[in-house]
């Protein structure tokens, strides 16, 4: 027993030697150290050649003749490490809806596909956006990965932009903090994540030359405030800039953006990364980039030879080049790379991880019309006709880097075609959870039939012949280019009218990008929005139409009556000569959806935060206190006959006399039949000021503030106020 414990003892202390030699040899591998003390050390050991090594690197994936890198797992991206300090590669993948695998670079490798961004911010729970980016991250160690392409937060500025699909709606305070909540969840897994795109990468046409024009004001009041938002609550470890240009500067090299606005005013320590072929010159770091991504689609690679030949002539000083490399480091070590290294090879769960997405994917259904009740369907329904939509295989998702392939593949590709980069990737996938399928065995006693939609005639047939009827409506979105209008493509309004029309206990299934029209609203039985849905989009329609989940989605977009209703109804860019730059004037300046439809009056097809219930609410017992800022307290009480989910909402209504809309808070409460609780909010003093461009601040002008709490953007049941002191605050 002596003679064990005296050899655990010298083997107790030869670790510990050695843990302490290496901490002599590497002082950055000393954990009581912060990051940003740990990433000086590290970086004043390395070279000029490893600080460029480090701020460049290859696609990782097989377009243009592009092979995988040596060492890559292949995906988005790859940064070689440093072995002899010891540096771990940066293996990069997109990551907004799940890991990804372009191209099939990685053959056989699939991932949970989570529901679309606009799925996610339409449950308006912080909790499911926190619990789908753990799902991400974990899924990224286990495959190798260590850094995601998340936290795409612009916002919805026009509904026809292709990437809305991606992001978190159009108010700046709900997507601040689902993205918040999201890159926290990936970052838990000890992963980086990155926030994107920065900023106002508002459409997808000739997004390359597309130059986003706002008054300074406005910019801080809207998109960048949900940025702020973000980077506040979470500290993702790595910016990317934007392909488009801002008030004449590319994102990429926007000096104002990057050093005045994110690194100065904001005080970020992280570091900021190109899109891919984002780059155009060598003096974007100066301007505030850090590292040049996918260098093989930018016209030279500028942060490599053409870098170190500047940075040894004096014509960019090496202090610059050193806080760039110091700023993925601290990263690095603040996300745990250098002491829980990610290796390939960890055990996924990916049936759990379904479940995490199908409970998401249900909960962002929003229910936008219920003629009679006829949701949820009666499981004593003796025929149901399903139509269209490829619903016997699976459920749509959007196109572009963002694509998912599911563990086994897509059950259905169907190739669009296509020229240019984005060509490859205009495919429809349909991952393999089955509306059909779901909606067999949910009601395992009905005649379920299916009918493809190619032909009217043989919908109404199908239509007229069962007692109830789902069809599908599907709107495929994608990066690289835009919708042109609202309408469902291929003849679908058309076919939804004749099927409508055939049987009033239609029950119309939208799975889309974003907003889109509906001449046929008012024949349709029931409207569902079901957006994307992810790895178990079809069981959670499912689940939906029959009540096993009570609907509590609320739309994070308005849906317009009609594109005149916005600034810009001819989309800019669109039959401007290629490679042409022009101007996409956001004279709407930071009155963003609701905000605009508040300022015009005009009503939309369906408000920002609307979404039906199969039970009912009802908001009581407002107090409203000021100061500071403004804290609503209210009572939530579910008046119907079944337990569900409700998202209240707080608007500010008047700021100082003067009239405005803007969210302020919200919440999601589960309430069973008969019970109330209560909910109290303070606001940002951020989302109660206005942005002094001149002086570089915030201003909250004191006086009576005034705020309504209610359901949706459209309908306010309470409204109260408080007074407000007089503030400035920090930018």
């Amino acid at each position: 027993m002596i003679r064990m414990t005296t050899a655990a003892s010298i083997a107790a202390l030869c670790l510990a030697a050695g843990a302490a030699h290496a901490q002599t040899a590497r002082p950055w591998m000393n954990t009581k150290l912060s990051p940003d003390e740990r990433a000086a050390l590290l970086e004043k050991e390395m070279t000029l050649d490893e600080r460029i090594g480090l701020v460049h690197g290859p696609m990782s994936m097989p377009i243009f003749g592009i092979k995988k890198p040596d060492g890559a797992i292949g995906s988005a991206g790859y940064i070689p490490g440093i072995p002899r300090l010891g540096v771990p590669a940066l293996e990069e993948s997109d990551a907004s809806l799940g890991v990804t695998n372009p191209l099939g670079v990685r053959p056989g490798d699939g991932a949970t596909a989570l529901a679309s961004g606009l799925s996610l911010a339409a449950t308006f729970n912080t909790k499911l956006a926190y619990e789908g980016g753990a799902v991400v991250g974990r899924e990224a160690r286990a495959k190798g990965f260590n850094v995601q392409l998340a936290g795409g937060v612009n916002l919805a500025r026009d509904p026809r932009n292709g990437r809305n699909f991606e992001y978190l709606g159009e108010d700046p305070w709900l997507a601040g903090n689902l993205v918040a909540a999201q890159i926290n969840g990936i970052q838990a897994q000890g992963i980086v994540s990155t926030i994107k795109h920065f900023s106002l990468n508002g459409q997808e046409t000739s997004r390359h030359f597309a130059n986003s024009v706002i008054d300074e004001a406005a910019h801080r009041e809207s998109d960048l405030l949900a940025f702020q938002i973000a980077i506040e609550k979470s500290q993702p470890g790595s910016v990317m800039c934007a392909y488009n240009l801002v008030n004449g500067d590319y994102s990429c090299g926007n000096p104002h953006l990057l050093n005045d606005v994110l690194k100065g005013d904001w005080g970020y320590k992280g570091w900021v990364m190109s899109d891919w072929g984002a780059v155009h010159a060598t003096d974007y770091i100066v301007k505030g980039l850090d590292q040049q991504s996918g260098e093989q689609l930018d016209a030279k690679i500028w942060f490599g030879e053409p870098l170190k030949a500047a940075v040894e002539k004096g014509e960019i000083p090496a202090a610059r080049l050193s806080d760039a490399t110091r700023r993925i480091l601290r990263s690095m070590f603040a996300a745990g790379l250098f002491d829980k290294p990610v290796t390939p090879g960890g055990a996924i769960d990916y049936d759990a991880n379904a479940e995490i997405s199908r409970a998401a994917s249900a909960e962002g259904i929003v229910l936008l019309k219920n003629r009679e009740g006829l949701l949820p369907l009666a499981r004593s329904a003796k025929t149901i006709a399903v139509i269209g939509g490829h619903a016997d295989v699976g459920v749509l998702s959007g196109g572009g880097s963002s694509q998912v392939v599911p563990p086994g593949g897509a059950k259905r590709v169907v190739p669009l075609g296509g020229e240019g980069m984005m060509g490859a990737f205009r495919s429809q996938y349909f991952n393999g959870s089955s509306p059909l399928a779901a909606i067999r065995k949910a009601a395992p006693d009905a005649k379920v039939t299916f009918d493809d939609g190619r032909y009217v005639a043989s919908a109404v047939a199908a239509a007229k012949a069962a007692d109830v009827v789902v069809v599908m409506g599907n709107q495929w979105m994608g990066e690289g280019e835009d919708a042109f209008d609202l309408s469902l493509p291929n003849g679908q309004d058309e076919l939804i009218a004749a099927v409508v029309a055939a049987n009033p206990n239609a029950i119309v299934v939208l799975q889309t990008g974003g907003p889109v029209s509906m001449p046929w609203l008012n024949e349709a039985g029931a409207v569902v929005e079901a957006w994307y849905g992810g790895a178990k989009g079809g069981e959670a329609i499912a689940d939906v139409l029959f009540g096993a989940v009570n609907p509590s989605g609320r739309l994070p977009v308005t849906f317009p009556a009609s594109l005149s209703q916005y600034p810009r109804e001819a989309l800019p860019g669109r039959g401007v000569p290629e490679k042409t730059r022009f101007d996409v004037n956001y004279t709407e300046g930071a009155d963003v959806g609701y905000r605009r439809f508040a300022a015009t009056g005009d009503k939309p097809l369906f408000p920002f935060g609307y979404g039906l219930s199969y039970t009912s609410f009802a908001y009581s017992n407002l107090k409203v206190e000021g100061g500071q800022s403004v804290t609503v307290s209210f009572d939530v009480a579910n008046t119907g006959k079944v337990e569900g989910k409700d998202a209240p909402q707080v608007y500010l209504t008047g700021a100082a006399g003067k009239p405005l809309q803007r969210l302020i808070g919200f919440d999601k409460v589960s309430l069973k039949p008969g019970e109330t609780r209560r909910v109290t909010l303070t606001a940002d003093p951020r989302l109660l000021a206005s942005f002094d461009a001149k002086g570089r601040r915030w201003v909250v002008t004191g006086g009576d503030y005034q705020v309504a709490v209610g359901a949706s953007a459209s309908d306010l049941a309470l409204k109260g106020g408080a007074k407000v002191k007089a503030r400035t605050l920090k930018p």
